[in-house]
Protein backbone atom coordinates (compact mmCIF):
# COMPACT_ATOMS: atom_id res chain seq x y z
CA UNK A 1 0.00 0.00 0.00
CA UNK A 2 1.40 3.18 -0.97
CA UNK A 3 1.21 5.50 2.13
CA UNK A 4 3.54 8.58 0.68
CA UNK A 5 2.28 12.01 1.38
CA UNK A 6 0.91 14.50 -1.19
CA UNK A 7 3.23 17.40 -1.24
CA UNK A 8 -0.14 19.19 -0.24
CA UNK A 9 -0.09 17.92 3.22
CA UNK A 10 3.60 17.53 3.83
CA UNK A 11 4.02 18.90 7.42
CA UNK A 12 7.26 20.35 7.50
CA UNK A 13 9.66 21.31 10.74
CA UNK A 14 8.15 23.91 13.05
CA UNK A 15 11.29 26.23 12.19
CA UNK A 16 10.79 26.10 8.52
CA UNK A 17 6.96 26.69 8.28
CA UNK A 18 7.59 29.78 9.99
CA UNK A 19 10.07 31.01 8.09
CA UNK A 20 7.92 30.07 4.73
CA UNK A 21 4.58 31.78 6.56
CA UNK A 22 6.42 34.89 7.69
CA UNK A 23 7.79 35.28 4.05
CA UNK A 24 3.68 34.41 2.98
CA UNK A 25 2.77 37.87 5.55
CA UNK A 26 5.10 40.13 4.25
CA UNK A 27 4.31 39.54 0.35
CA UNK A 28 0.81 40.22 1.34
CA UNK A 29 1.16 42.58 4.03
CA UNK A 30 1.17 46.24 2.39
CA UNK A 31 -2.19 45.09 0.36
CA UNK A 32 -3.74 43.86 3.38
CA UNK A 33 -3.11 46.66 5.45
CA UNK A 34 -4.29 49.46 2.26
CA UNK A 35 -7.81 48.73 2.51
CA UNK A 36 -8.45 49.32 6.34
CA UNK A 37 -6.79 52.47 6.04
CA UNK A 38 -8.79 53.63 2.33
CA UNK A 39 -12.50 52.54 3.72
CA UNK A 40 -11.52 53.96 7.16
CA UNK A 41 -10.57 56.87 6.04
CA UNK A 42 -12.94 57.33 3.33
CA UNK A 43 -15.36 57.06 6.61
CA UNK A 44 -14.06 59.74 8.63
CA UNK A 45 -13.62 57.92 11.24
CA UNK A 46 -11.02 58.95 14.05
CA UNK A 47 -7.22 57.34 14.03
CA UNK A 48 -7.91 54.47 17.16
CA UNK A 49 -10.78 53.36 14.77
CA UNK A 50 -9.24 53.25 11.90
CA UNK A 51 -5.98 51.19 13.67
CA UNK A 52 -8.75 48.82 15.06
CA UNK A 53 -10.25 48.03 11.62
CA UNK A 54 -5.77 47.33 10.64
CA UNK A 55 -5.83 44.88 13.29
CA UNK A 56 -9.68 43.29 12.72
CA UNK A 57 -8.74 43.00 9.29
CA UNK A 58 -5.04 41.04 10.23
CA UNK A 59 -7.12 38.98 12.59
CA UNK A 60 -9.76 37.46 10.35
CA UNK A 61 -6.86 37.42 7.38
CA UNK A 62 -5.75 34.48 9.97
CA UNK A 63 -8.63 33.30 10.58
CA UNK A 64 -9.98 32.69 7.02
CA UNK A 65 -6.48 31.79 6.33
CA UNK A 66 -6.68 29.11 8.64
CA UNK A 67 -10.17 27.74 7.71
CA UNK A 68 -9.32 27.33 3.64
CA UNK A 69 -5.74 26.10 3.80
CA UNK A 70 -6.41 23.51 6.88
CA UNK A 71 -9.79 23.19 6.19
CA UNK A 72 -13.33 23.18 8.66
CA UNK A 73 -15.74 19.94 7.72
CA UNK A 74 -16.40 19.06 4.22
CA UNK A 75 -17.95 22.33 3.48
CA UNK A 76 -15.54 24.71 4.25
CA UNK A 77 -11.77 25.01 2.67
CA UNK A 78 -9.99 23.68 -0.40
CA UNK A 79 -6.86 22.47 1.75
CA UNK A 80 -4.67 24.16 -0.63
CA UNK A 81 -1.41 26.43 -0.37
CA UNK A 82 -3.88 29.87 -0.24
CA UNK A 83 -3.59 33.48 2.11
CA UNK A 84 -6.49 34.72 2.00
CA UNK A 85 -6.92 38.57 2.12
CA UNK A 86 -9.35 41.49 1.58
CA UNK A 87 -10.19 42.17 -2.02
CA UNK A 88 -9.55 45.44 -4.19
CA UNK A 89 -12.39 45.21 -5.92
CA UNK A 90 -14.74 45.96 -3.11
CA UNK A 91 -12.66 49.01 -2.36
CA UNK A 92 -14.50 51.13 -4.69
CA UNK A 93 -18.22 50.38 -3.90
CA UNK A 94 -17.67 50.61 0.34
CA UNK A 95 -15.87 53.73 -0.52
CA UNK A 96 -18.60 55.01 -2.51
CA UNK A 97 -20.93 53.72 0.50
CA UNK A 98 -18.78 55.76 2.49
CA UNK A 99 -19.69 58.82 0.26
CA UNK A 100 -22.93 58.64 1.21
CA UNK A 101 -22.60 57.76 4.77
CA UNK A 102 -19.54 58.64 6.98
CA UNK A 103 -19.12 58.50 10.39
CA UNK A 104 -19.98 54.96 12.65
CA UNK A 105 -23.35 54.93 10.79
CA UNK A 106 -21.94 54.40 8.15
CA UNK A 107 -19.53 51.69 8.91
CA UNK A 108 -22.85 49.88 10.48
CA UNK A 109 -24.50 50.18 6.68
CA UNK A 110 -20.99 48.81 5.16
CA UNK A 111 -20.52 45.67 7.49
CA UNK A 112 -23.97 44.72 7.29
CA UNK A 113 -23.68 44.70 3.56
CA UNK A 114 -20.85 42.37 4.21
CA UNK A 115 -22.28 40.12 6.15
CA UNK A 116 -25.77 39.80 4.19
CA UNK A 117 -23.09 39.38 0.68
CA UNK A 118 -21.36 36.52 2.57
CA UNK A 119 -24.35 34.75 3.45
CA UNK A 120 -26.30 34.96 0.06
CA UNK A 121 -22.05 34.40 -1.14
CA UNK A 122 -22.23 30.70 0.58
CA UNK A 123 -25.81 30.17 -0.61
CA UNK A 124 -25.01 29.99 -4.76
CA UNK A 125 -20.84 29.10 -4.36
CA UNK A 126 -22.13 25.62 -6.16
CA UNK A 127 -23.70 27.73 -8.94
CA UNK A 128 -20.56 30.21 -9.12
CA UNK A 129 -18.23 27.60 -9.71
CA UNK A 130 -20.00 26.51 -12.82
CA UNK A 131 -20.31 30.24 -14.21
CA UNK A 132 -16.89 30.43 -15.79
CA UNK A 133 -18.30 30.49 -19.15
CA UNK A 134 -19.64 34.37 -18.48
CA UNK A 135 -16.30 35.69 -17.42
CA UNK A 136 -13.57 34.82 -19.85
CA UNK A 137 -9.93 37.10 -20.09
CA UNK A 138 -11.50 39.85 -21.79
CA UNK A 139 -14.30 40.35 -19.15
CA UNK A 140 -11.92 39.91 -16.33
CA UNK A 141 -9.48 41.19 -17.62
CA UNK A 142 -11.73 44.95 -18.36
CA UNK A 143 -12.78 44.77 -14.86
CA UNK A 144 -9.36 44.38 -13.08
CA UNK A 145 -8.03 46.89 -15.26
CA UNK A 146 -11.06 49.43 -14.12
CA UNK A 147 -10.22 48.13 -10.57
CA UNK A 148 -6.86 49.41 -10.58
CA UNK A 149 -7.51 52.97 -12.62
CA UNK A 150 -10.42 53.71 -9.82
CA UNK A 151 -7.75 53.01 -7.20
CA UNK A 152 -5.17 55.01 -8.68
CA UNK A 153 -7.33 57.69 -7.53
CA UNK A 154 -6.68 56.85 -3.81
CA UNK A 155 -2.90 56.75 -4.49
CA UNK A 156 -2.72 60.46 -6.02
CA UNK A 157 -5.18 62.02 -3.12
CA UNK A 158 -2.30 60.56 -0.55
CA UNK A 159 0.19 62.23 -2.15
CA UNK A 160 -1.34 65.65 -2.66
CA UNK A 161 -4.54 66.13 -0.52
CA UNK A 162 -8.09 65.37 -0.91
CA UNK A 163 -9.52 67.29 -3.28
CA UNK A 164 -12.35 68.64 -0.68
CA UNK A 165 -11.98 69.46 3.34
CA UNK A 166 -8.67 70.84 4.75
CA UNK A 167 -6.33 69.47 2.16
CA UNK A 168 -8.83 71.25 -1.08
CA UNK A 169 -5.97 73.11 -3.59
CA UNK A 170 -7.98 76.52 -2.78
CA UNK A 171 -9.68 77.39 0.51
CA UNK A 172 -11.57 80.62 1.10
CA UNK A 173 -9.52 83.65 1.91
CA UNK A 174 -9.58 85.13 5.83
CA UNK A 175 -10.28 88.53 4.63
CA UNK A 176 -13.15 87.35 2.63
CA UNK A 177 -14.76 85.51 5.06
CA UNK A 178 -14.80 88.22 7.45
CA UNK A 179 -15.98 90.87 4.84
CA UNK A 180 -18.97 88.19 4.47
CA UNK A 181 -19.78 88.03 8.17
CA UNK A 182 -19.67 91.95 8.39
CA UNK A 183 -21.80 92.65 5.74
CA UNK A 184 -24.01 89.94 6.52
CA UNK A 185 -24.12 91.14 10.42
CA UNK A 186 -24.23 94.74 9.17
CA UNK A 187 -28.16 93.47 6.71
CA UNK A 188 -29.61 91.88 10.15
CA UNK A 189 -28.99 95.30 11.85
CA UNK A 190 -30.80 97.32 9.38
CA UNK A 191 -33.37 95.35 9.12
CA UNK A 192 -32.07 93.95 5.41
CA UNK A 193 -32.91 90.41 4.50
CA UNK A 194 -30.81 87.78 6.03
CA UNK A 195 -28.32 86.18 4.14
CA UNK A 196 -29.83 83.02 2.29
CA UNK A 197 -29.34 79.53 3.79
CA UNK A 198 -26.37 78.18 2.45
CA UNK A 199 -24.45 81.13 0.80
CA UNK A 200 -21.04 80.50 1.23
CA UNK A 201 -17.98 82.13 -1.04
CA UNK A 202 -15.73 80.36 -3.22
CA UNK A 203 -12.12 79.17 -2.39
CA UNK A 204 -9.67 81.52 -4.56
CA UNK A 205 -6.81 81.14 -2.26
CA UNK A 206 -4.16 78.77 -2.93
CA UNK A 207 -3.96 76.03 0.15
CA UNK A 208 -0.58 75.63 1.46
CA UNK A 209 -1.60 72.28 2.86
CA UNK A 210 -2.80 71.04 -1.00
CA UNK A 211 0.70 69.43 -2.68
CA UNK A 212 3.20 70.76 -0.68
CA UNK A 213 6.80 69.69 -2.35
CA UNK A 214 7.72 67.74 0.77
CA UNK A 215 5.23 65.88 0.64
CA UNK A 216 6.19 64.99 -3.29
CA UNK A 217 9.76 64.72 -2.29
CA UNK A 218 8.70 61.97 -0.30
CA UNK A 219 6.28 60.03 -1.91
CA UNK A 220 8.73 59.87 -5.38
CA UNK A 221 11.72 58.80 -2.80
CA UNK A 222 9.13 55.96 -1.95
CA UNK A 223 8.41 55.20 -5.46
CA UNK A 224 12.01 55.40 -6.58
CA UNK A 225 12.77 53.02 -3.42
CA UNK A 226 10.66 50.04 -5.09
CA UNK A 227 11.80 50.49 -8.15
CA UNK A 228 15.16 50.01 -7.26
CA UNK A 229 14.46 47.29 -5.00
CA UNK A 230 12.38 45.77 -7.85
CA UNK A 231 15.23 45.58 -9.92
CA UNK A 232 18.15 45.07 -8.33
CA UNK A 233 16.73 42.71 -5.83
CA UNK A 234 16.78 38.90 -5.94
CA UNK A 235 13.70 36.51 -4.79
CA UNK A 236 12.30 37.05 -1.60
CA UNK A 237 13.72 40.61 -1.15
CA UNK A 238 12.02 41.67 -5.07
CA UNK A 239 8.64 40.27 -3.48
CA UNK A 240 8.52 42.34 -0.94
CA UNK A 241 9.47 45.85 -2.74
CA UNK A 242 6.63 48.21 -1.82
CA UNK A 243 6.81 47.03 2.28
CA UNK A 244 10.50 48.11 1.75
CA UNK A 245 9.36 51.05 -0.11
CA UNK A 246 7.51 51.86 2.69
CA UNK A 247 9.76 51.30 5.23
CA UNK A 248 12.29 53.33 3.68
CA UNK A 249 9.20 56.54 3.20
CA UNK A 250 8.76 55.96 6.74
CA UNK A 251 12.49 56.69 8.37
CA UNK A 252 12.33 59.72 6.53
CA UNK A 253 8.71 60.40 7.88
CA UNK A 254 10.43 60.09 11.45
CA UNK A 255 13.51 62.12 10.36
CA UNK A 256 11.44 65.08 8.97
CA UNK A 257 9.38 64.74 12.43
CA UNK A 258 6.33 63.91 10.43
CA UNK A 259 4.89 60.72 11.78
CA UNK A 260 4.33 60.75 14.85
CA UNK A 261 3.69 58.00 17.65
CA UNK A 262 1.32 59.10 20.11
CA UNK A 263 -1.29 56.98 19.22
CA UNK A 264 0.86 53.96 19.10
CA UNK A 265 2.83 54.54 22.84
CA UNK A 266 -1.04 54.57 24.10
CA UNK A 267 -1.76 51.42 21.99
CA UNK A 268 -2.09 48.00 24.01
CA UNK A 269 0.34 45.17 23.56
CA UNK A 270 -2.65 42.68 23.67
CA UNK A 271 -6.74 42.81 23.11
CA UNK A 272 -9.14 40.89 21.45
CA UNK A 273 -11.24 41.91 18.50
CA UNK A 274 -14.41 41.98 19.32
CA UNK A 275 -17.74 41.94 16.80
CA UNK A 276 -19.82 44.53 16.20
CA UNK A 277 -17.44 47.42 17.44
CA UNK A 278 -19.68 50.36 15.95
CA UNK A 279 -22.91 48.80 16.76
CA UNK A 280 -25.09 46.51 15.02
CA UNK A 281 -25.08 46.38 11.50
CA UNK A 282 -28.13 47.96 9.17
CA UNK A 283 -28.95 46.25 6.35
CA UNK A 284 -29.68 48.62 3.30
CA UNK A 285 -31.09 46.26 0.02
CA UNK A 286 -29.19 48.00 -2.88
CA UNK A 287 -26.09 47.78 -0.71
CA UNK A 288 -26.39 44.43 -0.70
CA UNK A 289 -26.63 43.82 -3.99
CA UNK A 290 -23.38 45.82 -4.78
CA UNK A 291 -21.97 43.77 -2.28
CA UNK A 292 -23.90 40.66 -3.50
CA UNK A 293 -22.01 41.60 -7.26
CA UNK A 294 -18.74 42.23 -5.71
CA UNK A 295 -18.67 39.03 -4.27
CA UNK A 296 -20.09 37.20 -7.41
CA UNK A 297 -16.62 38.81 -9.12
CA UNK A 298 -14.19 37.51 -7.02
CA UNK A 299 -15.50 34.20 -6.60
CA UNK A 300 -15.14 33.71 -10.20
CA UNK A 301 -11.45 34.95 -9.96
CA UNK A 302 -11.17 33.12 -6.57
CA UNK A 303 -12.15 29.58 -9.18
CA UNK A 304 -9.97 30.10 -11.78
CA UNK A 305 -6.95 30.67 -9.07
CA UNK A 306 -8.19 27.36 -7.37
CA UNK A 307 -7.87 25.43 -10.62
CA UNK A 308 -4.20 26.98 -11.16
CA UNK A 309 -3.53 25.83 -8.09
CA UNK A 310 -4.38 22.89 -8.66
CA UNK A 311 -1.99 22.38 -11.50
CA UNK A 312 0.56 23.80 -9.70
CA UNK A 313 0.37 21.55 -6.92
CA UNK A 314 -0.42 18.48 -8.75
CA UNK A 315 -3.45 18.23 -6.78
CA UNK A 316 -7.02 17.34 -8.80
CA UNK A 317 -9.84 19.63 -7.96
CA UNK A 318 -13.22 18.12 -7.83
CA UNK A 319 -16.39 20.34 -7.76
CA UNK A 320 -17.07 19.50 -3.70
CA UNK A 321 -13.64 21.14 -3.31
CA UNK A 322 -13.93 23.82 -5.44
CA UNK A 323 -17.72 24.81 -3.85
CA UNK A 324 -15.80 24.54 -0.75
CA UNK A 325 -13.47 27.08 -1.26
CA UNK A 326 -15.96 29.59 -2.82
CA UNK A 327 -17.98 28.84 0.06
CA UNK A 328 -15.33 29.52 2.29
CA UNK A 329 -14.60 33.33 0.20
CA UNK A 330 -18.28 33.50 1.55
CA UNK A 331 -17.95 32.16 5.14
CA UNK A 332 -14.83 34.51 5.41
CA UNK A 333 -16.93 38.08 4.20
CA UNK A 334 -19.87 37.05 6.35
CA UNK A 335 -16.87 36.50 9.86
CA UNK A 336 -15.90 39.73 8.10
CA UNK A 337 -18.96 41.50 8.22
CA UNK A 338 -18.85 40.38 11.95
CA UNK A 339 -15.47 41.61 13.30
CA UNK A 340 -15.73 44.80 11.26
CA UNK A 341 -14.08 43.93 8.79
CA UNK A 342 -13.91 42.81 4.80
CA UNK A 343 -14.93 41.15 2.11
CA UNK A 344 -12.33 38.12 1.59
CA UNK A 345 -10.46 36.03 -1.45
CA UNK A 346 -7.32 33.97 -2.06
CA UNK A 347 -4.24 36.58 -3.05
CA UNK A 348 -2.75 35.85 -5.82
CA UNK A 349 0.55 37.16 -5.26
CA UNK A 350 0.61 34.63 -2.70
CA UNK A 351 -0.55 31.85 -5.18
CA UNK A 352 2.58 33.03 -7.23
CA UNK A 353 5.18 32.67 -4.25
CA UNK A 354 4.02 28.88 -4.20
CA UNK A 355 5.66 28.58 -7.75
CA UNK A 356 8.17 30.98 -7.12
CA UNK A 357 9.38 28.82 -4.05
CA UNK A 358 7.75 25.39 -4.79
CA UNK A 359 7.07 24.87 -1.68
CA UNK A 360 3.13 23.17 -2.04
CA UNK A 361 2.47 22.34 1.93
CA UNK A 362 -0.90 23.69 2.91
CA UNK A 363 0.80 24.29 6.02
CA UNK A 364 2.98 26.76 5.16
CA UNK A 365 0.12 29.15 4.74
CA UNK A 366 -1.70 27.95 7.88
CA UNK A 367 1.73 29.00 9.62
CA UNK A 368 0.90 32.16 7.43
CA UNK A 369 -2.63 32.21 9.10
CA UNK A 370 -1.42 31.93 12.75
CA UNK A 371 0.91 34.85 12.58
CA UNK A 372 -1.46 36.86 10.66
CA UNK A 373 -4.45 36.10 13.71
CA UNK A 374 -1.42 37.29 16.12
CA UNK A 375 -0.67 40.43 14.49
CA UNK A 376 -4.23 41.15 14.85
CA UNK A 377 -4.01 40.64 18.80
CA UNK A 378 -1.72 43.33 18.88
CA UNK A 379 -2.85 46.80 18.81
CA UNK A 380 0.49 48.71 18.96
CA UNK A 381 0.81 46.87 15.02
CA UNK A 382 -2.55 48.41 13.82
CA UNK A 383 -1.81 51.93 15.38
CA UNK A 384 1.69 51.66 13.56
CA UNK A 385 0.03 50.75 10.53
CA UNK A 386 -2.41 54.28 10.72
CA UNK A 387 0.45 56.07 11.76
CA UNK A 388 2.43 55.84 8.70
CA UNK A 389 1.72 59.26 6.85
CA UNK A 390 -0.51 59.79 3.78
CA UNK A 391 2.25 60.80 1.38
CA UNK A 392 4.28 58.18 2.18
CA UNK A 393 1.55 55.59 1.34
CA UNK A 394 1.24 57.53 -1.90
CA UNK A 395 4.39 56.80 -3.68
CA UNK A 396 3.28 53.15 -2.78
CA UNK A 397 -0.13 53.25 -3.69
CA UNK A 398 1.19 54.43 -7.04
CA UNK A 399 2.66 51.29 -7.44
CA UNK A 400 0.14 48.66 -6.00
CA UNK A 401 -3.12 50.50 -7.35
CA UNK A 402 -1.18 50.46 -11.18
CA UNK A 403 -0.35 46.83 -10.58
CA UNK A 404 -4.14 46.15 -10.19
CA UNK A 405 -4.47 48.41 -13.57
CA UNK A 406 -1.34 46.95 -15.44
CA UNK A 407 -2.37 42.99 -14.48
CA UNK A 408 -5.99 44.03 -16.31
CA UNK A 409 -3.98 44.72 -19.14
CA UNK A 410 -1.46 41.48 -19.13
CA UNK A 411 -4.73 39.47 -19.16
CA UNK A 412 -6.24 41.93 -21.79
CA UNK A 413 -2.96 41.01 -24.19
CA UNK A 414 -4.05 37.27 -24.38
CA UNK A 415 -7.56 38.67 -26.03
CA UNK A 416 -8.02 38.11 -29.53
CA UNK A 417 -8.64 41.54 -30.67
CA UNK A 418 -7.12 40.81 -34.54
CA UNK A 419 -10.26 38.26 -35.77
CA UNK A 420 -12.40 39.61 -33.38
CA UNK A 421 -13.29 42.95 -33.14
CA UNK A 422 -16.31 42.83 -31.16
CA UNK A 423 -13.49 42.27 -27.88
CA UNK A 424 -12.43 45.49 -28.40
CA UNK A 425 -16.17 46.67 -28.18
CA UNK A 426 -16.48 45.04 -25.03
CA UNK A 427 -13.57 46.67 -23.53
CA UNK A 428 -14.28 50.16 -24.86
CA UNK A 429 -17.62 50.65 -23.52
CA UNK A 430 -17.09 48.71 -20.30
CA UNK A 431 -14.08 50.97 -19.91
CA UNK A 432 -16.36 54.18 -20.68
CA UNK A 433 -19.15 52.96 -17.84
CA UNK A 434 -15.95 52.44 -15.49
CA UNK A 435 -14.63 56.11 -15.68
CA UNK A 436 -18.50 57.89 -15.46
CA UNK A 437 -18.21 58.34 -11.66
CA UNK A 438 -14.55 59.22 -11.73
CA UNK A 439 -15.05 61.84 -14.94
CA UNK A 440 -18.81 63.36 -13.48
CA UNK A 441 -19.45 61.94 -10.12
CA UNK A 442 -22.56 64.01 -10.18
CA UNK A 443 -23.98 62.26 -12.96
CA UNK A 444 -26.32 60.09 -10.61
CA UNK A 445 -27.90 63.69 -8.90
CA UNK A 446 -31.49 63.35 -10.24
CA UNK A 447 -31.62 59.33 -9.79
CA UNK A 448 -33.18 57.52 -6.98
CA UNK A 449 -31.30 58.07 -4.24
CA UNK A 450 -31.16 54.86 -2.78
CA UNK A 451 -29.62 53.43 -5.94
CA UNK A 452 -26.74 55.39 -5.63
CA UNK A 453 -24.81 52.81 -3.92
CA UNK A 454 -24.99 50.90 -6.53
CA UNK A 455 -24.13 53.01 -9.38
CA UNK A 456 -21.57 54.89 -7.85
CA UNK A 457 -18.98 52.58 -8.28
CA UNK A 458 -17.18 52.18 -11.61
CA UNK A 459 -16.33 49.01 -11.40
CA UNK A 460 -20.10 47.79 -10.97
CA UNK A 461 -21.00 49.56 -14.00
CA UNK A 462 -17.95 48.35 -15.41
CA UNK A 463 -18.66 44.55 -14.43
CA UNK A 464 -21.98 44.66 -15.79
CA UNK A 465 -21.25 46.40 -19.05
CA UNK A 466 -18.27 43.60 -20.28
CA UNK A 467 -20.46 40.86 -18.82
CA UNK A 468 -23.79 41.74 -20.43
CA UNK A 469 -21.42 42.90 -23.82
CA UNK A 470 -19.12 39.66 -24.19
CA UNK A 471 -22.73 37.12 -23.75
CA UNK A 472 -24.26 40.11 -26.58
CA UNK A 473 -20.97 39.64 -28.72
CA UNK A 474 -19.27 36.41 -28.07
CA UNK A 475 -22.32 34.25 -26.57
CA UNK A 476 -21.15 32.39 -23.28
CA UNK A 477 -18.21 29.78 -24.51
CA UNK A 478 -15.44 30.62 -22.26
CA UNK A 479 -13.50 28.06 -21.36
CA UNK A 480 -12.12 26.69 -17.84
CA UNK A 481 -8.37 27.07 -19.35
CA UNK A 482 -9.01 30.75 -20.56
CA UNK A 483 -10.20 31.18 -16.91
CA UNK A 484 -7.48 29.77 -15.14
CA UNK A 485 -5.12 31.96 -17.39
CA UNK A 486 -6.93 34.92 -16.41
CA UNK A 487 -6.33 33.99 -12.95
CA UNK A 488 -3.10 33.22 -12.54
CA UNK A 489 -2.41 37.02 -13.88
CA UNK A 490 -4.67 38.46 -11.61
CA UNK A 491 -3.18 40.69 -8.69
CA UNK A 492 -5.31 41.48 -5.51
Amino acid sequence: MNTSVHPVDALLPPPKLFTLGLQHVLVMYAGAVAVPLIVGRALKLSPEDVAFLISADLFVCGIVTLIQAFGATQWFGIKLPVMMGVTFAAVGPMVAMANVQSGPEGARAIFGAIMAAGVISMLIAPVVSRLLRFFPPVVTGTIILVIGVSLMRIGINWIFGNPVGPTAPQIVSPEHADWLKTVSEGAVAAGLPEMPPGLTLAGKMNNPAYAPLGNILVSAIVLLSILLIAKFGRGFVANISVLLGIVVGVVIAIAMGAMHFDKVAEAQWFALITPFHFGMPTFNPVMIVTMTLVMIVVMIESTGMFLALGDMTGRKITQPMLSAGLRTDGLGTLIGGVFNTFPYTSFSQNVGLVGVTGIKSRFVCVAGGLIMLVLGLVPKMGALVESVPTMVLGGAGLVMFGMVAATGIRILAGVNFASNRNNLFIVAVSLGFGMIPLIAPNFKMWMWHDLHPLIESGILLASISAVVLNAFFNGTAGSVDEAKAAAMAADH
